[in-house]
């Protein structure tokens, strides 16, 4: 049962109590919610990613050009980008929840957005219409594509972006090694209970995320961006099993 706390928006409790039979996990109301606190306690470093993502987005965001979001979720990372490039450039969030672009609508208006922008319901595992873009972003959002229509979606991103524009890429990611794997899982899930994440809580979400988010390694998500088509990528961010990658379209 999710309580008022959880469904006025404040602290994650989506998994608090027993459930009989773990369902996969949606995107829903009950998430939409306490979507927020919920990455920021299961996320490492995710304020700081969100102000790496945005710092680099400034240098290649061009005007005149369109900024895309891919899973923008509750916008967070549409705020944080919104602070450091020029107001002109119209940002395209796009989301598969109409729960998760309503909450985020609601939190870009409060964050007083004067600049342009999108909001699109749209199911990656779709042709999306990308276009004139410098910057697309895909943050925590491939991992839970189906692996089948991964390069495809990728490949459609680089065909979107103008020469010069980059994809920035956040996933969870499997170490090279399954030695590493199992120490990188442990000392994920310590990090968890450090944020007041319950045995049982850490347990039945592990369980209701098992088929849907689906992580590769950093050296595959690497050989799927080239295989798209782009020669230059690079890590920029790396915490045990989650990593940023930034791939870059030639002129």
């Amino acid at each position: 049962m999710i309580t008022e706390e959880a469904e006025q928006g404040g602290r994650d409790l989506v998994f608090n109590e027993e459930i009989t039979k773990v369902s996969d996990f949606k995107f829903g109301t009950k998430v939409v919610t306490v979507f927020d606190d919920m990455v920021s306690r299961s996320v490492p470093f995710y304020n700081e990613t969100q102000r790496m993502l945005a710092e680099i987005a400034a240098d290649h965001a061009k005007e005149g050009t369109f900024v895309y979001d891919l899973g923008c979720s509750t916008g967070t990372t549409m705020i944080e980008v919104d602070k450091l490039i020029p107001s002109d450039i119209r940002f395209i969030g796009i989301d598969e929840s109409p729960e998760m672009l309503a909450k985020c609508d609601k939190k870009l208006k409060e964050a007083g957005f004067v600049r342009p922008y999108d909001l699109v319901t749209g199911d990656l595992h779709e042709q999306l219409p990308i276009e004139n873009a410098s910057v697309v972003i895909l943050c925590l959002t491939m991992q839970f594509v189906r692996p089948l229509y991964r390069e495809r979606l990728l490949r459609n991103i680089y065909a979107g972006l103008n020469p010069g524009g980059v994809l920035l890429l956040v996933e969870k990611v499997l170490a090279e090694s399954t030695v590493f794997n199992r120490d990188f899982i442990k000392y994920y899930y310590n990090y968890k209970r450090r944020n007041h994440y319950s045995e049982m809580e850490i347990s039945q979400k592990r369980e209701a995320l098992e088929n849907v988010l689906i992580p590769y390694k950093l050296s595959e998500n690497l050989l799927l961006l080239k295989e798209a088509g782009f020669a230059d990528c690079e890590t920029f961010f790396k915490w045990y099993n989650f990593s940023g990658m930034i791939a870059y379209k030639k002129s």
